[in-house]
Order: C-alpha cells, then structure tokens, then sequence
C-alpha cells in the first residue's frame, strides 16, 4: 500500500464519511441531479475515448473495434439506455390495495441504497467498473469504484476522469490491491457489486456479511456449449469463435468447452480453423484484432492447461509466447478429468468433446456447477425446449454465443457459483434501489374489528379476509 496505513486508512474513513453526510442531506435524490450526473459521464467518456482505448491497448493489447463495441460503446449505449427512461424508473409504482384497507392508497418508492461499492474485474477494466456505476447513479446513490490493479493503465484513466469530472462526495476512485480492497471491505458499505472470480466472489460474500451489507456477485464458471444438428455449420463456426477468442478467451460468458453430435465433431473443427484464420489471419499474434493475456501469472496457468502433467490433445494451435503473453487460439480434445475441464479457462483454449447424445450433453452440464451463460446450437425445438427446461445458467443463448448481453432489457447475471444478483438497463437502477412499500391510510372508517378485545369476531374476520382480502 503506498504511504503509510495508517495515513490512508484515515483519509478513507474521512472520504467515506463526507459521501455519507452528501447523500444524507439528499443531494442524490432528484430526478435532476442524476440526469445531470449522466450526462457528465457520457460527456466524459466521449471526450477522452482516444486516451480509454490507449489504456486498453496497453493492458490487454485491444483494438480499437473491440474497445468500442464491448468497453466504451457498451457503457455510452447502457447510458443512453437509462436517460431516455429514467424519469419513468423512478415514479412511484403503484400497486392495489384490498378493499378491506378501504380507503388507502399503495405502492412501491423505489429509495436508493446510499453509499455503494463498485469493485471492478480485469478483462472488461472499464466497462465493468462504469456499466454498474450508471445503475448506481441512476438510483440516486453515491459510490466507491475499485478498479483492477491487473489492468493497470486503464486504472489510471479511471481515477483520472473521475476525479477531474466528479466531485469525491459523489464517486470517488480507490486504486491499489489487495490492501486497498481488504481495508475497503472492513468498513461498512450500502451494498456491494463485485464482478471476479467465484473464489475471490466467496471472500466478498463473507466481508458482506459480517455488515450484514446486500451483495450482486457477477462471477464465472464454465459455460457450456452444446452444438446438435440441423445447424447452419458456417454461421455457427463464426459465432462460436467470436465469442471464445473475442478478447483471448478472457470473457467470463466465453464458450468454455463445446460438446458436439459425432457427425458434426470433424465438420465443426474444420470450420473452426478455417473461421480462425480468417479472423486472425494465418499469425494470430500480429493481428491488430488479437487481444494479449492480461498478465504473467494467467499466461503461465493457461501454459499449464497445454503442457501440464494432463496435457491434452492439441487439434489446433498451441503455440505460445512467453515475452508478450500470446496465447494462440487453440482448439484441444476435451478430457473430463483434466484441470481444463475442470476449471474456468479464462483464455483461447477451447475443448471440444464428442456426445452419443443430447440427452447425455445435458447430463454432462447438470452435473457440474451452474454456469453463468449456457449456449445451444441447433434448429430442432425439442433440443430448444429441452435445453432450456433442463440447464439452469445465469443466461442463454440460442444459435449465437455472448450476445444476450447486449440487450439491456435482458438481466444479466449468475446462479449458484456462477453469481446472485443481476444488472443492466432497468435491472440495473432496480439491483442499486430499496423496494420500499408503502401504504398511505385515511383517517375514515377506523373499522374497530381490528383492535381488541378478539372475543366473537374471528368469525367475521374470516368472511371479511375471505371475500375482500
């Protein structure tokens, strides 16, 4: 931790405590204060985007395209999203009251939580930090954002806007490491929205409940990918290896392991090859479109998956280069057993297994945790219902691989180890606001029944429950 503790965790406490008292005295709530809170980060981000992708060139060796479509342009769209509704979120909802409450009105405020702890993941190291911030906004409440200190430069280009354009009392910036992140979460949030790993998602949860503090835990795990014909073969290629080498594979609804129908397995990998090298032409590792893996650490654990003590069958690619962290797209024969299929890969290495059957493909995901994105393709509805009916994941996607994300009238997030909690769109100003219900009474016809004594009225509370609620 730079400079001393003792120094930071003071001046934590104190940045803390001011986002509090700002929120206390109301300054978050009106419909105004928010629009103008979102049209500043719009305005923002449109004013530095060159100096956004150089961050993201240097830390994950992004293109611009990629950049746009799933970093910078994901947040503007989801900004755009909530400005043209927000007015409609934050009306009252009014729900009915059962006559036996006559007269009296109900509904639902919908109350932001307060002060809010956005900690942000690696892979996506802007759109995961700003894409829950906007809820948050949106909501009416203040915010602490911690991004990743594994992507470095976009770190400094996050504190570096936020702190030009907003003042502290309303999102402040937090940089470091586990230090930073462990002091953060020893003091008492609101709420917390983590998205990371399913083990680093268990210690957040436990942080979360010493505060008794409500979590959205946006994890990972092994979303599976089943392909049964009738397919259109070509389209399928395509989509299955935009969405597993889109950023190297280090995408967390990434297509982690393909189960395939025998006839379809040989057909598949040509495919796949032949889609590759048209994407990434025939050296993968000069292509402007290619991502890097984002450290030395997750370059040598992918390293393991191919040459460890389980090393599988390359059917493809494999090559590898230690100095700048190029992991070739690599397509492997799948062994159950392997730490491969046991962990989520998190990288361009795809396993790929033969299935006698559907019914033994959705076996195979059933038995292992629930991943936060399952994908099918086919044309037959039986597969369609059955698939649908029968694998519990975050999201899913038919004939087409990632893209539900990009719907922001669809929630996103996990079940069981892959996450709890959703965003995106509405979902996301409904995740950072309180439900709170409310009923407002007349002081006209006090029905006395209600009071005690009980004595020879229960008879007439159950006719009244009964036919007027």
């Amino acid at each position: 931790m730079d400079g001393n503790v003792a120094t930071f965790q003071t001046s934590l406490d104190s940045a803390l405590k001011r986002q509090k008292s700002f929120f206390e005295q109301g300054n978050t709530l009106s419909y105004n204060s928010r629009y103008k809170l979102l049209i500043k980060l719009q305005e923002t981000i449109l004013a530095n985007e060159g100096e956004i992708n150089q961050a993201l060139k240097k830390d994950l060796n992004k293109g611009d395209f990629e950049s746009y479509t799933t970093e910078v342009g994901f947040v503007l769209s989801e900004i755009k999203h909530t400005l043209k509704s927000l007015k409609k979120w934050t009306r009252p909802q009014r729900v009915a009251t059962p006559m036996v409450h006559w007269p009296a009105r109900s509904f639902i405020n919908k109350r932001p939580f307060g002060n809010i702890l956005i900690i942000g993941p690696w892979n996506y190291p802007f759109q995961l930090v700003f894409a829950p911030l906007v809820g948050a906004i949106a909501a009416g409440n203040t915010a602490v954002l911690k991004p990743s200190e594994l992507a470095p430069e976009t770190s400094k280009i996050i504190a570096k806007l936020v702190k030009a354009n907003f003042p502290e009392e309303v999102v402040l910036v937090i940089e470091g490491g586990i230090e930073e992140t462990t002091a953060l979460l020893d003091r008492k949030f609101d709420y917390i929205f983590y998205t990371g790993s399913t083990q680093v998602g268990r210690i957040i949860a436990e942080k979360a409940a010493k505060h008794l503090t409500p979590t959205t835990l946006e994890l990972g795990g092994k979303s599976p990918c089943l392909v049964f014909g009738p397919i259109d073969l070509d389209v399928a290629a395509k989509r299955i290896a935009w969405g597993k080498f889109m950023n190297a594979g280090q995408t967390c609804v990434a297509p982690d392991y393909v189960l395939v129908e025998p006839g379809l397995y040989q057909p598949l990998l040509d495919k796949l090859n032949s889609t590759i090298k048209a994407f990434y032409g025939d050296n993968p590792q000069s292509s402007p479109d290619y991502a890097k893996i984002i450290n030395q650490r997750h370059f040598l654990r992918l390293k393991g998956y191919l040459n460890g003590e389980a090393k599988p069958k390359v059917l493809s690619g494999g090559k590898l280069d230690e100095s700048s962290h190029y992991v070739e797209p690599t397509l492997i024969e799948a062994n159950p057993n392997a730490p491969v299929m046991r962990d989520e890969i998190f990288g361009p290495i795809l396993p790929i297994m033969k299935m006698d059957s559907f019914q033994e493909a959705i076996k195979f995901v059933q038995q292992r945790p629930r991943p936060l994105a399952a994908y099918l393709f086919s044309n037959s509805d039986t597969y369609k219902t059955t698939f649908l009916n029968q694998i519990i994941s975050g999201g899913a996607c038919i004939n087409d691989t990632v893209i539900h994300l990009s719907n922001a009238e669809l929630p996103f997030g996990g079940v069981g180890d892959s996450g709890s909690g959703f965003y995106h769109g509405k979902h996301s100003f409904n995740t950072f606001s309180h439900h709170q219900s409310v009923m407002k009474r007349s002081f006209l016809f006090d029905i006395s029944i209600k009071y005690p004594p009980y004595i020879g009225k229960l008879k007439l509370v159950r006719w009244l429950l009964y036919y007027f609620g």
